[in-house]
Parts: structure tokens; C-alpha cells; sequence
């Protein structure tokens, strides 16, 4: 039995790359990168910004929806908005941010 690429199908091969086969034939590799930018926020944005705000979900248009806790953090945000587009973007180069929108959290 042979695989598409031309190797033999029985040799041992790493479940990381079995996975990755698995996700690009199924479509949900993208999925994935975009969840991982929710997985990232803390990290990229710093233990402040992210204590007033959580991600909620990277639409496929590019769309980053952010929770806030106050309008303030909300003005404060949306001027920082091409800094952290930018600081995201350079942690996961397979998705790209191009918009966040921010709502506030209730």
C-alpha cells in the first residue's frame, strides 16, 4: 500500500505529520491556525490587556472579536489596534489578523 506521495504506507512515521496530513486533507488546518490566535492573545498582548479583555473568536473573513471590560480599555484598544494586529500576525504567519473588533463584556 502507498500513500499519495509515493511512500510506503506501513513505515512508522511522527503523529505530528500524520496530524497535519489529517487536518490539510480534511480543511480544518485553518480552523486550527485561527483558534490558535485566540490561544496566543495573552501572551502577545501582556498580562495587563489581557486581565480587562478576552478573545472570543477569529472569524475567516480575518476578524478578531475581543471582549472588554470597560470603554475606556475599549478607547485605549482601538488605538493600539494596528500594534496588536501586527504583534499577532508575526506570532501565526498562516493567519492573518485584519481587523479586531472589540465588544464590551457584560
Amino acid at each position: 500500500m502507498r500513500r499519495d506521495d509515493g511512500t510506503n504506507a506501513n513505515r512508522p512515521r511522527a503523529i505530528a505529520d500524520a496530524l497535519a496530513d489529517l487536518l490539510r486533507a480534511t480543511g480544518l488546518d485553518a480552523d486550527v491556525a485561527r483558534a490558535a490566535i485566540l490561544e496566543q492573545w495573552a501572551a502577545v498582548v501582556g498580562a495587563q490587556i489581557a486581565s480587562v479583555t478576552l478573545p472570543r473568536m477569529m472569524t475567516e473573513d480575518g476578524t478578531l472579536v475581543v471582549g472588554v471590560r470597560t470603554h475606556g480599555w475599549m478607547t485605549e484598544l482601538s488605538m493600539m489596534e494596528r500594534q496588536l494586529i501586527a504583534k499577532l500576525n508575526a506570532t501565526q504567519p498562516t493567519v492573518a489578523v485584519r481587523k479586531i473588533r472589540l465588544e464590551l463584556l457584560r
